[in-house]
């Protein structure tokens, strides 16, 4: 690279005060593609289930995620990058639209809603203040109980777990191939994360793809192609349907998942980096505003909730510790758009290993819980077990801050529950008061 795109470079990113180099920088922000670019094979897949055009989504998902990239490198200047968050596609696709029977549209229109509510939130620090506001426990099961409902998707869509009229779930026919490969690819990817092995999980999906190829389980439709049109879902969100109480509830999930799921993301891979200052994110506003703008910008685009990725830190273990890793991953995201006819051809079990992966990797949160506190303790378990047994990761948050409430109100600990807690009790235990 010529010295002159290293000095711009230089006056962009901070290069040599953040003590890193072009190289350093780049090599970061592939580590960091590699580890996260599964996305844009599994998003499309969930919110295919909703009635969504596959291809549409699959160029939803790499535009919204690079331009969530380029406005937290540009902008935040954080080695940060962003693409649809796990979770929150279950969330949108499993209850919302096949849960409660809402159209696909109305449910951008609350991804969107919910995203300008994120941007006015982090200017006046809202935001922030929510966050700090809310117990440990109840933040971290909420991670926790995610994982578990991603468990349960991966499971079912494999054919592990089958309804069983006798005793609701039962062991599905594990003689199938396909439960048979899913199972295995979840051993390969944790065998290849534990040996640090760039890219496992999407080294995993395509193996599957590969075997279920050659086995005649799915059909190979090619590597590259022509990029699909984004028509079928570009500005199609209604907003006609979200004049409901229970749509506004749908809202405030979106944006609560998302509120602590980006928040402990950007503390976290910060503090790996080491970029805090005195335990607190310098230009928090603008890494917040790149969230926001990725919410909304994806809403438009045809996809669900747009958040940090967690999987950042592989690109700081790289030595990532400016705007030009999330760039950098931003221009990868955009390369991929030509291999649409790659992401047709992966069969959906072969995504199960990734979301039991992810899984697994949230439920560590559940570490962090105050397990010798049973006022802690039994809110943070409802809100873990409440959201894969009602298959409703908002129904497990609301049950979560109920119970919370009303323990430490029995308990004489009432001190223990900010006025934020209480707010968003009673209006879950109003709204299944009235509406169910």
């Amino acid at each position: 690279m010529s010295s002159s795109n290293q000095s711009v470079l230089e006056r962009l990113f901070n290069l040599s005060a953040n003590q890193t180099n072009v190289r350093t920088e780049i090599m970061a922000g592939l580590t960091t593609f590699l580890a996260m670019c599964y996305i844009i094979i599994v998003n499309p897949l969930i919110l295919g289930e909703t009635g969504m055009d596959m291809g549409a989504v699959f160029v939803a998902t790499c535009i919204a995620s690079a331009i969530g990239c380029f406005v937290m490198g540009f902008v935040g200047n954080y080695p940060i990058a962003l693409a649809p968050g796990m979770g929150l596609n279950a969330y949108f696709t499993f209850a919302v639209v096949k849960g409660m029977g809402v159209d696909w549209r109305v449910a951008l229109g609350a991804v969107f809603i919910s995203g300008i509510i994120f941007i006015l939130f982090s200017f006046f620090k809202v935001r922030e203040m929510l966050v700090n506001a809310l117990p440990m426990g109840l933040k971290m099961s909420i991670a926790a109980g995610i994982g578990l409902f991603l468990a349960l998707i991966a499971l079912k869509g494999a054919g592990v777990i089958v309804a069983n009229p006798a005793t609701l779930v039962g062991l599905g026919d594990i003689h199938q191939p396909t439960a048979l490969l899913a199972m295995a690819g979840f051993v390969m990817v944790v065998a290849l994360g534990h040996f640090r092995v760039k890219g496992s999980i999407i080294i995993t999906i395509l193996t599957l793809t590969a075997v279920s190829t050659v086995l005649g389980l799915s059909e190979f439709k090619g590597v590259v192609g022509e990029v699909p049109s984004i028509a079928p879902t570009f500005m199609q969100m209604d907003f006609k349907g979200l004049f409901t109480v229970s749509m506004v509830s749908v809202i405030f999930v979106f944006f609560l998942v998302d509120l602590f799921d980006s928040t402990g993301t950007l503390v976290g891979v910060s503090h790996r980096a080491g970029l805090l200052q005195d335990g607190k994110l310098p230009r928090l506003k603008r890494a917040l505003l790149a969230d926001s703008t990725a919410i909304v910008a994806g809403a438009a685009l045809g996809t669900s909730s747009t958040t940090p990725y967690v999987e950042s830190a592989a690109g700081v273990s790289a030595g990532g510790r400016t705007g030009l890793t999330a760039v950098t991953v931003g221009i990868l995201m955009l390369a991929c758009l030509i291999f649409s006819p790659l992401v047709q051809s992966i069969p959906a079990f072969a995504t199960a290993p990734a979301l039991l992966y992810v899984g697994a990797q949230m439920l560590r949160s559940a570490r962090e819980i105050d397990w010798d506190d049973m006022t802690e303790a039994a809110p943070a378990f409802l809100t873990i077990v409440f959201m894969p047994f009602t298959y409703s990761i908002a129904d497990g948050i609301a049950f979560g801050f109920i119970s919370y409430a009303l323990i430490k109100l029995l308990c004489n600990r009432t001190q223990d529950v900010p006025p934020m807690v209480w707010i968003v009790a009673v209006l879950w235990a109003l709204k299944f008061w009235f509406l169910g």
